[in-house]
């Protein structure tokens, strides 16, 4: 399982999501959104997760404001534990279970 976590001070948090395997998950601030962020500059469909042979990757939805991966923007990525994931103004960090 893989679990995305933010600060307790994230704008609209604080945010825990739960990944595990075979899930596809999409991200944003929109209501049909399988994670809400409830904080500006997430687009309404931000960003997609998905697990897939015990690796988590996350893919650009062509938001607005771009997906970010330790600080870099990225179409397409694979999360490692530690990494930080960052939608809008929201940080959220990877742990693996």
């Amino acid at each position: 399982m893989w679990i995305l976590r933010s600060a307790e001070s994230a704008e609209g948090g604080p945010y825990v999501f739960r990944m595990t395997t075979g899930r596809v998950r999409t991200m944003g601030r929109g209501p049909r959104a399988d994670f809400v962020l409830d904080a500006a500059l997430v687009s309404r469909l931000h960003c997609r997760l998905l697990v897939r042979d015990d690796a988590l990757i996350v893919e650009n939805l062509g938001s607005t404001n771009g997906t970010y991966v330790n600080n870099k923007p990225i179409d397409r990525a694979t999360l490692c534990a530690g990494d930080t994931l960052r939608t809008g103004r929201v940080e959220l960090t990877v742990f693996a279970e």
